[in-house]
């Protein structure tokens, strides 16, 4: 307390004494013990008025120490185990949490990381994936305003994130690397890396690219192949040396059959090699049929129809009929686009089928369509009649944006023969080629394409476009050109996906070490996101036949469902929306693939690298007991002394409060007894 908060209440003390004195004592010559009680209360009443105005507190140093935070963090993945570094790594944790001069000195922080950072005493060495970086990132949130030299044990095989060796760079603390493993080189064949599309389409051949690498200082012969079940499907013989230690191979693959196909790729194993995990490698391709099925329907012979069939089967996965106009409506779903040549009345029940059911078309029109017909069927557009015809020839519109079209010298092909009538659009649409006459733009379309309600159409005003692709091979001795510009047509007006209540998202295979996760979307009949519905999914092993049921969780705008419990093998599944009784169902592999045992050494270099940048120090496991002497030593973590000011009041408010009203009261009950109110 200051001298001048004493003198404040010393002068409290005195005005207190003079008001409670001139109120009882003055003009009387002698005081009754009643008054001298009166003048007693009064003066506590106001000397506690005033102290409380003054509040008069005592100030205390108290001084605190602060030790230094010790991080532990061991790579709990199995890359440790298969090392056979499991013993030797739990051994040393023992020996440093344990260690009374590290606990005296230290705050002792342990922590195990795979695929995430957590705080537990349960070390099992069974983490499927290791991300190194991802540890320090953590790290550093909770240290960030701490000394916390970190001891690392780890082999530093890290399977996937950012490079650990700059985490440095964010994370500003000593970091001592233990290094579980050695520096021996042994010779060694790997499959390095495998790239493969995920799909492919039933009747092609897909690209493989193989990263094939080898460690050793002698020249070596293997044979790198790929097998499908029992069978063969590819082999090359491979020679490595220490100078030529990597090799890339290039091959195709045929899609023979629907489905998810599962091929292993496999390079034979040296007798001296230690590890011969990382010789083989599985991989799967989803084989698909999307053979766009599309109907040319005419009720004229013209060559038109061959040269539309010729084109559009130049894709394989594509097939063409061509039909009458008298076929059975029932077919109707069985095809994704009606192209209509030269439509007449009797496509009167195609087109009120093909409006009902939205489906998208392609109508080519010339001297024999029947106009008035399409003036009343058709709905996007309408004909100015005439009963006139012209040639006309193309000009490309070089601003068309629904899919890119290359001009195949358009201004130099044959003309068609067309009607000679204005064409009126019912609805927006663009055009690809537009007419010209004599060289000179009509302005006109000659061929056009529009969208309304979700349905595509185009629409070609003219016939005899078999001259054009007769005109492309003449000139480029192929038919390649005016081929792709009508698959590319044919492509815009197939794709239509429906839409549906219930979609899911996943992938025809998983290695057995990453996250299985199948994501689905659930509509309510307004096609909104409900997130309302219970989903679940039923998943059978095909080679068991055991089922099991797991709940979707909704997460953001989606429902998921983690399967990474479920072991390698080929499984079923449905995906059902409970209350609204719809399902889908699908197929995916879980392969056989653990990439934690694919490490041979410990990543010693970047470890190192670690350690000094850091300002820290690294240590082989076997020489790691100089790790708790030399971190006790380090004059950079010290104990810190803080001191702390507190101020406390010598008399507490609310008492304060309970004398004044005490005293008061008192004060008043005593002269009322006594008549003096």
């Amino acid at each position: 307390m200051s001298s001048e908060t004493l003198l404040y209440i010393i002068g409290a003390g005195i005005a207190a004494i003079v008001i409670a004195g001139f109120q009882y004592f003055k003009n009387k010559k002698s005081m009754s013990t009643l008054n001298m009680l009166f003048l007693f209360l009064r003066f506590i009443t106001v000397f506690s008025i005033l102290l409380l105005l003054i509040n008069p507190k005592f100030h205390q140093n108290v001084i605190t120490l602060e030790k230094p935070e010790l991080v532990i963090a061991l790579d709990n993945s199995a890359s440790v185990s298969y090392l056979k570094q499991d013993v030797k790594a739990k051994e040393l944790i023992n020996k440093i949490t344990s260690d009374k001069l590290i606990r005296n000195k230290f705050n002792v922080n342990t922590y195990l990381f795979g695929s995430d950072l957590k705080r537990s005493d349960s070390i099992s060495f069974n983490e499927k994936e290791t991300n190194i970086n991802q540890a320090f990132s953590k790290l550093d949130q909770i240290y960030k305003h701490n000394n916390a030299p970190t001891i690392l044990i780890t082999d530093g095989n890290q399977t996937y994130g950012n490079n650990y060796a700059y985490a440095y760079n964010d994370y500003k603390h000593p970091i001592y690397p233990v290094i579980l493993g050695d520096t021996v080189s042994y010779t060694d064949l790997k499959i390095e890396q495998l790239n493969v599309n995920k799909y492919a389409y039933l009747r092609n051949k897909f690209p493989v690219e193989a990263i094939l690498v080898y460690n050793g200082n002698t020249s070596v012969n293997s044979k790198f192949s790929i097998t499908k079940g029992n069978t063969v499907v590819y082999s090359q013989n491979i020679t490595f040396s220490k100078e030529k230690n990597s090799t890339v191979i290039n091959f195709t693959l045929p899609a023979n059959q629907v489905g998810a196909q599962v091929y292993k790729a496999h390079l034979e194993v040296l007798s001296t090699e230690k590890n011969k995990v990382n010789n083989s490698k599985n991989f799967a391709v989803e084989v698909i049929d999307q053979k766009t099925k599309i109907a040319i329907i005419s009720d004229v012979i013209h060559p038109d129809l061959g040269a539309f069939k010729k084109s559009i089967e130049s894709n394989e996965q594509r097939s063409v009929s061509i039909l009458k106009s008298n076929l059975d409506i029932s077919q109707i779903n069985d095809y994704q686009l009606f192209i209509l040549y030269q439509p007449n009345n009797k496509f009167k029940h195609i087109f009120e089928a093909l409006n009902k059911n939205n489906k998208n078309r392609f109508i080519i029109t010339g001297p024999k369509t029947d106009l008035v017909f399409l003036n009343e069927y058709a709905k996007s557009f309408e004909f100015e009649i005439t009963g006139n015809t012209e040639n006309y020839q193309a000009a490309l519109n070089k601003n068309y944006t629904p899919f890119l079209v290359e001009d195949i010298d358009f201004k130099n092909l044959p003309p068609l023969f067309s009607n000679y009538s204005s064409l009126i659009p019912l609805a927006p649409y663009e055009t690809i080629l537009s007419k010209t006459l004599n060289g000179v733009e009509v302005n006109e379309p000659l061929l056009l394409t529009l969208e309304q309600q979700g349905r595509r159409e185009a629409l070609l005003l003219g016939e005899n476009i078999w001259q054009w692709r007769a005109h492309s091979y003449v000139h480029s001795k192929s038919f390649n050109d005016f081929d792709n510009f009508i698959n590319k047509l044919v492509q815009y007006l197939a794709s239509n996906k429906l839409k549906s209540r219930l979609n899911i998202e996943y992938d025809a295979f998983y290695n057995g070490s990453n996250g299985i996760v199948i994501s689905a979307e659930y509509f309510d009949k307004n096609y909104m996101f409900d997130t309302r519905e219970m989903l679940n999914i039923i998943v059978t092993n095909s080679d068991t036949k055991r089922s099991q049921t797991f709940p979707l969780i909704l997460k953001n705008n989606s429902y998921e469902v983690n399967l990474s419990s479920l072991p390698p093998s080929d499984y079923n599944f449905t995906v059902k929306a409970e209350g609204a009784n719809i399902s889908k169902s699908g197929r995916f592999t879980i392969l056989d693939y653990n990439v934690e045992e694919q490490f041979l050494n410990a990543d010693v270099t970047k470890l190192q690298q670690l350690a000094s940048n850091s300002k820290g120090k690294s240590y082989f496991i076997d020489r790691a007991n100089n790790i708790i002497e030399d971190i006790i030593n380090d004059s950079r973590y010290q104990t810190i002394q803080k001191s702390h000011k507190n101020s406390s009041p010598l008399i507490d408010w609310s008492y304060l409060l309970a004398i004044i009203a005490i005293c008061l009261s008192a004060e008043w009950f005593l002269r009322k007894y006594n008549g003096l109110i």
